[in-house]
């Protein structure tokens, strides 16, 4: 009740402060305007952003009661320590093999579906578990990797009677280090569909004429694959592989879901929960996620950056 009586109040304030701009005196300059349409988004983001920034990063140097000083105890600790090494190892792979995996598979949806009689039910198909919240798509995977009733423990148990071998399916979720590429294919599953839309938008988009000049040419289909749709959608490329890469270092609720980060399958985002709210250690938590902002800020820079260059290039 209080937030929502805080935002109506907030809402009020914006309009009331339109309203007041525009019955200005005209004689009023033209920045001054600027400025007092621009102050409820800096006053927004001084508070919703940066406060909880420096907080952060001050509590990060704190202990678990965020009374006493550590120095840098709690960085030491996350790189010192087996467990958070495996953390961070674990967080690496998620950064690394989502993207370029998902684009990958991304990029191969784009060019053959594009081919397809029934082009539109298959983008529709591939891209639906994108409509699927990450939480959804992390129990359909857990009963799919469930030892007793799962589909994969069914496969595993059909192919090996029809080699003549009776054999019980491992708990899948429970073995390292195959649980983790476990849960990156549900990401990777999710993120394809993604991909494959921005992909395929940017291939349609290259000039006719290009296509028909390099037929006659001589290119054939692979030769005009690698020589002139690969450098033509590379800036759309690097934005997916950016963008994904993001989620992929973010991911929570799929480790949340599946394992509750058990199992040698926890990732920064998860561990920042785990110390923050279970263990009680907020100077820890506070640590992870400084982490992990100080991480994220070089992919966005480099996201934007490709952005403005595509723009630039249409």
């Amino acid at each position: 009740m209080l937030a929502m009586a805080v935002a109506i109040l907030l809402f009020v304030a914006v309009v009331a402060l339109v309203l007041f701009i525009t019955n200005l005196p005209k004689r009023m300059p033209s920045w001054g305007v600027a400025l007092l349409f621009l102050f409820p988004a800096v006053l927004l983001i001084c508070f919703g952003l940066i406060y909880p920034t420096v907080v952060t990063f001050k509590n990060s140097f704190y202990g678990r009661d965020g009374t006493q000083g550590v120095g840098w105890a709690n960085y030491i600790q996350i790189f010192t320590s087996p467990d958070f090494l495996r953390v961070l190892l674990n967080t690496v792979l998620w950064t690394i093999l989502v993207p370029l995996v998902a684009t990958l598979v991304g990029l191969v949806y784009a060019v053959v579906v594009d081919r397809t009689r029934y082009e539109k039910l298959a983008k529709t198909l591939i891209f639906l578990p994108m409509a699927i919240s990450m939480v959804g798509a992390s129990i359909i995977w857990k009963f799919v990797y469930d030892q007793r009733v799962g589909l994969l423990s069914a496969a595993y148990t059909g192919i090996a009677k029809f080699f003549g071998h009776t054999v019980q399916a491992p708990q899948w979720l429970m073995n390292a280090p195959l649980n983790t590429f476990l849960l990156i294919f549900v990401m990777i599953w999710i993120e394809a569909g993604y991909a494959m839309t921005v992909l395929s938008t940017a291939i349609k988009g290259i000039p006719e004429d290009l296509v028909e000049a390099s037929r006659l040419d001589g290119l054939n289909a692979w030769q005009q694959f690698i020589y002139l749709t690969i450098p033509m959608i590379r800036p759309s490329i690097v934005v997916v592989i950016t963008t994904v890469a993001m989620a992929g270092l973010k991911s929570f609720d799929i480790v949340r879901t599946m394992t509750a980060g058990n199992y040698d399958t926890s990732v920064i985002a998860n561990e920042f929960y785990t110390q923050s709210f279970q263990n009680q250690n907020t100077g820890l938590g506070a640590a992870l996620a400084v982490l992990m902002f100080i991480i994220v800020i070089p992919v966005v820079v480099f996201n934007i950056s490709q952005l403005r260059k595509s723009q630039d290039v249409r």
